[in-house]
C-alpha cells in the first residue's frame, strides 16, 4: 500500500469515528433530556403529594380544634347548670356570696383608686 492509500484509509476511519462520536453525543443528550423530564415529573408529583398531605393535616387539626371546643362548651354548660342548681337549692347563700363578692370588689376598687393619688 502506498502512503496515499494509507492516508485515505486513515481519513475514512477518522470520519467514521467522528460520526460515531456525534451519534454518541446525540444519544447522551437525548438520555439526559429524558432523565430531566422524568426528574421534573417526580418533583411535581412529590410537591403535589406534599400539598395534599398538608391539606389533610389542616383538616385534621380543624376537626381536633372543633372537638376540643365542643368539650369546653359542654363543661361550661355543666358549670352553669351546677351554679343554677345551687342558686335554686340555697338562694340566700347564693345571694350572700354574690353580695360579699361585690363588696370585696368595690373595696378593692376604692383602695386601688386611693393609692394612685
Amino acid at each position: 500500500m502506498s502512503v496515499k492509500e494509507n492516508l485515505s484509509e486513515a481519513g475514512s476511519h477518522l470520519k467514521q469515528a467522528a460520526a460515531h462520536a456525534g451519534d454518541s453525543i446525540k444519544g447522551a443528550a437525548a438520555a439526559a433530556g429524558d432523565e430531566l423530564r422524568l426528574g421534573r415529573a417526580n418533583v411535581k408529583a412529590e410537591l403535589a403529594d406534599t400539598a395534599v398531605a398538608g391539606i389533610s393535616a389542616a383538616e385534621d387539626l380543624g376537626a381536633a380544634a372543633k372537638e376540643q371546643m365542643d368539650v369546653l362548651m359542654e363543661k361550661s354548660r355543666d358549670m352553669i347548670d351546677s351554679a343554677a342548681d345551687l342558686i335554686r337549692e340555697r338562694p340566700l347563700t347564693a345571694f350572700g356570696i354574690a353580695f360579699a363578692a361585690g363588696w370585696a370588689i368595690a373595696k378593692l376598687a376604692r383602695s386601688g383608686g386611693g393609692n394612685e393619688q
